[in-house]
Formats: structure tokens, sequence, C-alpha cells
């Protein structure tokens, strides 16, 4: 028996590598112009200014871990307002499902991190090594003083961006200028460094090197995504009944005439993914469309219509080889399913847009004191004591009022409001920020509220600036609770 016999078979295979080729058209250029803007903003928007006052922060989209707050230009949003953020991650889920159901993996192919920072890593390994051909040679020659300049200038490049990437991502979180000065003078705290250091790395090996593999093994959605795809779905397909027979002469051996397609490769050697897109649907295939591009331009050239390679659905090819003119476009993406993923998402939109502008810009929290329930004072008055929480959510001071009332909004006769510390019932709350404060409720002896045991009261704050009023329902003890 052989070695070969015993041994398990090596079921490893090693990376090959892909070097797509420089391709230019409408999909292309609609890339370049999603990668210009969606990097834009994640490198500009932590340095964008907004005004909200002297004791609030000016950076216009902060994440304040330190006082829990998330900051969004004129939106302010509290720890105990968490529904907001769920509400949003709702609905990037949704829109996910939508544009899936309707274009296919578009999300992938044109605005997913990896996307777009792999296509900005392989422009500068184009820009600094040359095009495919150039790359191919280069990779596949030994190693040379030119080769180790050229690595070394293009691994430079990649760091530079990933460190900036790394960078960006702290911004969001502390004051931008603030932190950048401290992280150029050694006195960021651990925490910034350490994020970074870990941020360039992994963007330097995700769009550097592991590139498509990201995609392919790390990246759940490609196994999840055919879940949210039927045969309405527009993908990036190829007209095989058109194409084949393939080949560059213009008859088969048997005088039959061939295809469209005449097997230049171009729809391979421009993809990011290195897969044929003329061998069907495949897992590996991100919907980028680069592929599109390539064989129109071949198309073009040798006098044949475009759309060989199109986005189209398994509807249109059983209707195109049956000789009848595909669906429209909008028939395609109007349709129930995706029509229902739309009403659910800008439902939820909707709601929380109308949850945002009638929260109340001040919260009440009223917790009674429990030991004791109450206390007798000296002249048989009785108290009971509750502990206050007001926060403002608004960028000035503020003076509020607290009053009571029973249950049925009847001002109780002999009750008394105390606040601690202060000299009356009234208290000032700085911007943006949460007070405690001890609240003292007092009952007149021989009053209703003192002798008739527990009774249900409303504790009332009023804003004194523009008269906004809330409460909170709690109870008061009296003499003869048991």
């Amino acid at each position: 028996m052989s070695k070969a016999d015993i041994d398990p078979p090596n079921l490893y295979a090693a990376r090959e590598p892909i070097f797509p080729r420089r391709v230019k058209g409408r999909f292309r250029n609609l890339k370049w112009i999603i990668m210009a803007v969606t990097l834009g903003i994640y490198y500009l928007l932590p340095w964008i200014r907004w005004d909200r006052g002297p004791s609030l922060p000016d950076q216009a989209v902060l994440v304040d871990l330190a006082n829990r707050r998330f900051f969004f230009f004129w939106i302010e949003i509290w720890p105990h307002e968490f529904y907001f953020v769920a509400g949003l991650l709702v609905m990037a889920g949704l829109g996910l499902f939508l544009f899936t159901s309707a274009l296919g993996r578009v999300w992938c192919g044109y605005t997913c991190p990896q996307t777009v920072w792999t296509d900005l890593f392989i422009l500068t390994e184009r820009w600094v090594e040359g095009d495919r051909n150039a790359r191919v040679r280069l990779w596949n020659e030994p190693w040379s003083a030119r080769k180790a300049r050229l690595r070394l200038t293009k691994w430079t490049i990649w760091l530079v961006i990933a460190l900036m990437t790394g960078g960006a991502w702290v911004f969001y979180f502390t004051d931008a200028p603030t932190l950048l000065g401290n992280l150029l003078t050694g006195q960021a705290h651990p925490v910034a460094y350490i994020t970074i250091a870990t941020m360039t790395a992994t963007t330097f090996l995700f769009g550097g090197f592991a590139r498509e593999q990201i995609c392919i093994y790390a990246c759940p959605w490609p196994r999840i995504q055919a879940a949210m795809m039927d045969e309405e779905t527009l993908t990036v397909a190829y007209r095989d009944w058109r194409g084949e027979p393939r080949g560059k002469s213009k008859v088969t051996p048997d005088a039959a005439p061939k295809g469209d397609c005449i097997d230049c490769m171009a729809c391979v050697n421009v993809c990011p993914m290195g897969i044929d897109i003329r061998d069907g649907q495949q897992l590996e295939c991100i919907t980028c469309a680069l592929c599109i591009d390539a064989c129109d331009d071949v198309m073009d050239k040798i006098g044949k219509p475009r759309g060989l390679i199109d986005y189209m659905a398994l509807k249109d090819e059983t209707a195109e080889r049956a000789g009848a003119a595909p669906k429209s476009v909008w028939r395609h993406i109007l349709r129930p399913r995706t029509v229902l993923y739309f009403t659910l998402w800008a439902g939820i939109g909707i709601a929380l847009i109308v949850a945002l502008f009638l929260r109340s810009p001040f919260d009440l929290n009223v917790t009674p004191v429990r030991n004791p329930l109450y206390v007798t004072m000296a002249d048989g008055a009785i108290r009971n004591t509750y502990s206050l929480r007001l926060r403002n959510k608004q960028g000035k001071e503020h003076e509020f009022a607290v009053s009571v009332t029973a249950a049925d909004g009847s001002v109780p006769q002999g009750i008394a409001v105390l606040l601690e510390g202060q000299p009356d019932a009234r208290i000032h709350v700085a911007p943006d920020t949460t007070q405690t404060q001890r609240l003292y409720l007092t009952a007149a002896p021989g009053s209703a509220m003192a002798e008739g045991g527990q009774a249900e009261i409303e504790l009332w704050i009023e804003d004194l600036s523009d008269g906004l009023k809330t409460h909170v329902n709690t109870v008061f003890h009296g003499r003869s609770e048991k």
C-alpha cells in the first residue's frame, strides 16, 4: 500500500492572487462616485462643527461614551432613548433585505466597507505597479531591487490609508481636534492607540491581502442573501442563449453560426472576485457589474448589441429564450415583497421621526424613599421623602417648579412641597445634565393626607421658561398606614 493511500487528502487550497484589469463604463463610474462619497463622509464627518452652546460639544457627530450620549448635528440621544438606535439598526436590516430582493448583492458590490477599501487598495496597486498584465508579470518574476521598491511603495501607501482609517474611527468618540493633538504629542489614552493600531492592522490586511477571501469565507451574507432573492430579483447574469457557442471565429466546425461571445475573457479579467460570470450564478459574485462594463466595451468594438452580460432576472431568461421581451426594470422592482419591505422600512422611519419631534425636552423620575415610609414631625405633621431625578436635555439652564395633585387632579389641602437645599419648590438644572434632588412632601397635622393612610398622588414638573409640564404617579403614606 502506497503512502498516498494511507495519508488523507489535503483539503487546503492556497489562495490564487487576483489582478483585476482597469475598466471604464457606467457601473465603474458609479462605483467611483460611491467610493468618493462614502470615504469622504467617513474621513471628514468628525471634523464638522455644530454649535450647541457653550456647555456642549461642538462636534457635529459624536459618540460621547464618557457622558453616555450620542450627538448627530441637532439631535441628541440619551441612554434611555436607545430605541432610536435600535430602530435605525432595524431600518438598516430591512434596507438590506429590500435592496437584496430587488437588485441582488448590490450592497456588497457598491457600498460594503470591505468592497470600498479593497477598491481603494487596488487603485493604489494599479497606480504603483501598473495594470493587470504588469502586475501579473511582477508577481511571477523573482525578487529584485525594482520589485522590492514597488512592493514597499505600495505597502507604505496602504499603511497610510489604513492608519487614516483607524484614526478617523476614534475621532468619532471624542473631540477630533483635541484628540489629534494628544495623539501627536503622545498624551492620548492608551485605548486610543490600541484602537487605531487594531483598525489599521485589520484594514491593511483585509483590504490589501485578504480581499475577496473576506467576502467568501468571513462574511455570512453570501449564504443568507439567497433567502432574500427570487426569480424576479435583478442580478448580473450572462445571456448564454445569445453568447453560445462562444469563440473568435464566426462559425463552428460544422458551419453553424457562433454566438456573440468571442471568449475574450474581459469579463473574467476585470472581476475582483476572480470568477467567470458565464458559469452562472455563484456565491462569490458581489454584483459589482464591472463585467457588464467590460463586455459592453467589447460588444461596441465588434459591432454587436450591448447586454450580453447585464442585470436581469431569472424570469427574463425564460421569456427571452421563448422570444418574448423581458419585463421593465420597475416591474421587477415593484412587486409585493419589495413593497412590503419598503412599507416596513418607511413605517419605522416615520415612527422614529415622530417620536423624535414629540419627545419631551426634559425627563422626570421620582422614587419614594421607603426606609422609613414616613416621618412624624414634632408638630404631628407627616413627611414623606422622595428621590427626584430630573434630566434637562436642552442646551441652556432651565428652572423647574415642583407641585403635587391628587389622583383626580385636585390640589390636596395642607400639603407642602420642599426641595432639599432650596428655599422653595423650584430647582435649577444645568444644560444637558441630570440632577438628583431630595424632595419632601409634608402633610399638615389632622389633614386628610396625614391621616388617610396610603394615597395616590401626581408629582408635576413645570418648565418655567415655556410652561411645558410632565408628571409621574406615586404614593403618599399617611399615619394610619399598617
